[in-house]
């Protein structure tokens, strides 16, 4: 779908945003960790971090049942949620024109809860998205344990992508300076050897699927 003009469109460097879907589910896809907004009862913002998966046409997150703002956006709380990705920064000669390289996602909407089969489903997907493999492996959620955890599912109905991902664009009076101006790109980090556990009752080796996520 394409994202409302409303309340989505990029004001600032219009010329930055990308209405391409599929630029939408590269940067969700590719991300981690997304940044949920919520009024609370007195109108006080908060922005949560929490884990997510993609799954179709929408996000997928989760947090505790005991959580007063998540009860909130399960209630129908209007909600926007974000995902950052840093790809470099750009050093120009000007501290003013300086800035980075980014690909970031806007979505705005309603949550729903996630209930029955379908939330061990969507733990599943959410697990899988961080850490490839482990689902398959680790114990799987206790009765308790589910009960304890809200799921949610934001529809990718209205949303908005901005990417900047060009040269230093320095003012035409600077580009004498004797200053050096490009690009640093950032690379993902990768993920670092595995340490083991203190408590770790048995001679194990580091699984195959975890030691791959170093070359992701």
């Amino acid at each position: 779908m394409e994202p409302s003009l409303s309340r989505t469109s990029v004001r600032r460097l219009p010329a930055k945003q990308v209405q391409d879907r599929a630029a939408l589910d590269a940067v969700l896809d590719a991300g981690k960790v997304a940044h949920v907004a919520v009024l609370d009862d007195a109108a006080q913002p908060y922005v949560v971090p929490v884990a997510y998966a993609r799954a179709g046409d929408t996000v997928l997150f989760h947090g505790s049942t005991a959580s007063r703002l998540f009860r909130s956006l399960a209630a129908g709380a209007s909600t926007c949620l974000t995902v950052t990705l840093l790809d470099g920064l750009v050093v120009a000669r000007s501290v003013f024109e300086s800035s980075m390289h980014y690909r970031s996602a806007m979505v705005l909407g309603v949550a729903t809860p996630v209930t029955g089969a379908a939330r061990r489903e969507a733990l599943e997907r959410i697990t899988e998205h961080l850490m490839p493999g482990r689902w398959a492996e680790a114990r799987q959620p206790s009765p308790k344990e589910l009960a304890a955890t809200q799921v949610l599912s934001l529809p990718l109905d209205e949303w908005s992508v901005k990417v900047s991902d060009g040269p230093p664009d320095d003012a035409a009076d600077d580009l004498d300076l004797p200053v050096w101006a490009g690009v640093v790109p950032l690379r993902p980090q990768p993920y670092d050897a595995a340490v083991p556990a203190p408590d770790l009752r048995h001679d194990l080796d580091v699984p195959d699927y975890v030691r791959a996520w170093a070359s992701q």
